[in-house]
């Protein structure tokens, strides 16, 4: 970050860009998030020395190097215990985690599920390409299965991870999905998630032109995008396709696509983001099994709920055991309350 503090001036998207040279390959999807990242940040209302984004390893984990916040470029799998560790020590701080599929996932799932569990006030931006990109090429957890890779010649066998079934099962106090292609909505989500009090978990779909290319053109190219991609907006009807001219209802728990020239829009459910097993129901679209129908994959905001943050409820026990114990010293509290000498 430059050495100059924040000053009352607002601040503009031209103050998050750092002096670093932007190394992805040229038509990556990561210039989008970066994009839409330092488009946003002036609108949180938080002076920049305040910010703090951490990273693993991976294309994503460059993230911190283009942003002219503080950063931490961290190791494979654990940006997110780090990023608990800064939240933990500096509670005033906005800390984001820049992160990949496989760094989340693979090598950083435990640390993953666990701060979603225990809901430290921080943001998650998991960059999902479904391949690993950096090393060139292999298949990740979020590879579909049969994908050819240089680490499977012959497809993969291997059933992917579901990463927002996985955030939901996990207790993520907020759980979305978005598009690289979408700058619009990106941005929406993103401002939503810093807005959230725990953490936010933003999964965004993005396109490794060199290793994976295409794998989420169907919701972006303008053939494809509208009978395949559904919008979520909360107390709103769920539609899609061209001209909103189709929906989704509920057979019991089983989705179901309807024409909406037969099938009156009044008669959809409402989508509600505080509704967990109505999220958990969107977040299998991506399933698309045999004998199932075919279903829009959904993007927006899956789930969101209000829930003490972890470091705010520990502030409050340390204060109740003050109140208790006094403010003892570090020798007095490693030596406990019984003592001995030995001659």
């Amino acid at each position: 970050m430059s050495d100059t503090l924040t000053t009352t001036c607002p601040l503009t998207s031209k103050d998050f860009v750092s002096d670093q040279e932007v190394k992805w390959c040229p038509g990556c999807g990561d210039y989008s998030i970066l994009k839409q990242a330092q488009t946003i940040l002036p609108s949180i209302g938080i002076p920049k020395e305040k910010i703090v984004f951490v990273s693993g390893i991976g294309c994503s984990s460059r993230f911190t190097y283009y942003m002219d916040t503080f950063g931490i470029h961290s190791i494979h799998g654990r940006a997110c215990p780090i990023a608990e560790g800064i939240k933990t020590a500096r509670p005033e701080l906005s800390v984001w985690v820049a992160t990949g599929d496989g760094d989340a996932l693979s090598i950083g799932g435990n640390h993953f599920i666990h701060l979603l569990r225990k809901n430290f006030n921080l943001n998650v931006l998991m960059f999902n390409n479904q391949i690993y990109s950096l090393t060139k090429g292999q298949y990740s957890p979020t590879s579909e299965i049969g994908k050819i890779t240089k680490s499977s010649p012959y497809g993969t066998i291997e059933t992917p991870f579901n990463p927002l079934e996985l955030a939901l099962g996990a207790g993520g106090s907020f759980v979305a999905r978005t598009i690289d292609r979408n700058p619009k909505h990106m941005q929406m989500i993103l401002k939503r998630a810093a807005e959230h009090e725990g953490t936010s978990f933003v999964e965004v779909y993005q396109n490794c032109n060199v290793f994976n290319d295409g794998a989420f053109f169907m919701y972006t190219e303008k053939e494809t995008k509208d009978e395949e991609s559904l919008y979520l907006e909360h107390n709103k009807p769920m539609v899609f396709g061209n001209q909103n001219s189709k929906g989704i209802k509920l057979n019991g728990w089983l989705p179901e696509v309807v024409d909406l020239k037969t099938f009156s829009v009044n008669d959809l459910p409402v989508y509600n983001e505080n509704d967990k097993t109505l999220a958990t129901i969107l977040a299998r679209f991506f399933e698309n099994k045999p004998n199932h129908p075919h279903l829009p994959r959904p993007f927006g905001i899956f789930y969101t709920e209000q829930r003490p943050a972890y470091e705010k409820l520990m502030a409050l026990q340390i204060e109740e055991a003050k109140k208790k114990k006094g403010s003892p010293t570090l020798n007095e509290v490693l030596a406990g309350s019984m003592t001995w000498e030995v001659n």
